[in-house]
């Protein structure tokens, strides 16, 4: 069963960075299209609410991280739409990994895990792998995509580590409802966005692309929160893994993202090597 769920996350994960970066090509507001795409992913997660038991944990203390962690998402969703724009689909979903690298060092200096070979070797994988994708020749500049997407997973690593464990405590689908919806909230009140922004931002944008975006967003949150549920994390995480050399794959032929190839195959696949390594 959990291998099911992982291969729906992977095919949603995989639409879901193909469409987001079509939407934000044509979105007038980066705050206001986050905004109605987070909103879009909690009413689809919400969707799937019989099919999990209504639980709400009664200790006050899961509510404060949540919240915390909620401000944390917040940052890195609305970060990682101005990132999604400015570089492509492909090299996005290859950035976005060094969420797993943050988590590597915060396991070691903040939670004293012991200190294995393997995880080092993988972190510096995943840094190579970003290395060879933004390396051009006589220009070692980082632009501010690349700085804002490494703020953008340090961010989500924060809201991870506040948020380990929580989704236990809750019915699945409306904590993955709730981990969208407060964000878009934080969004609204730190961005001083007004309702008619939303409005004018959604008449202007093509629902569809919204809507397949959202939903994908939502659902995928789903299956990969299920799959580490019943599967074990060893086999789940690699596997999740792949949808950074799908990524690259599907960017080449819909999205014409074809600067670069072998770079990001040779990226994609030094990190899936990279979890591989962590996860033994």
């Amino acid at each position: 069963m959990w291998l099911i769920f992982v291969f729906m996350y992977i095919i949603l994960a995989v639409i879901f960075t193909q469409f987001y970066k079509i939407v934000t090509k044509t979105a007038k507001s980066d705050e206001t299209i986050t905004i109605l795409l987070q909103i879009t992913a909690s009413i689809s997660a919400l969707l799937f609410l019989p099919l999990f038991p209504f639980t709400l944990p009664k200790d006050l203390n899961v509510y404060i991280f949540l919240g915390l962690a909620c401000i944390f998402y917040a940052i890195a969703d609305r970060l990682n739409t101005t990132v999604r724009r400015g570089i492509e689909a492909s090299t996005f979903s290859i950035i976005e990994q060094l969420s797993t690298l943050f988590m590597i060092l915060a396991g070691l200096l903040f939670f004293k895990e012991p200190f294995v070979w393997q995880k080092i070797i993988s972190g510096m994988l995943i840094i190579f792998s970003n290395i060879l994708i933004f390396y051009k020749n006589g220009n070692q500049k980082l632009n501010k995509y690349v700085i804002l997407g490494i703020i953008a997973n340090l961010s989500f690593s924060i809201a991870l580590f506040l948020d380990v464990n929580i989704s236990n405590n809750f019915n699945l689908a409306f904590y993955v409802a709730l981990t969208l919806l407060l964000p878009a909230i934080f969004i609204i009140i730190a961005e001083r966005i007004k309702l008619p922004n939303i409005k004018r931002e959604l008449q202007n944008c093509n629902k569809k692309n919204i809507l397949i975006t959202g939903v994908c967003w939502g659902t995928m949150l789903i299956f990969q929160l299920k799959a580490y549920q019943v599967g074990d994390v060893t086999s789940v995480a690699p596997l999740c893994a792949l949808t950074v050399i799908g990524n690259v794959i599907v960017g080449y032929l819909f999205l014409k993202e074809r600067d670069n190839l072998l770079k990001k195959i040779i990226a994609a696949i030094i990190i899936i090597i990279s979890i591989f390594l962590i996860k033994r």
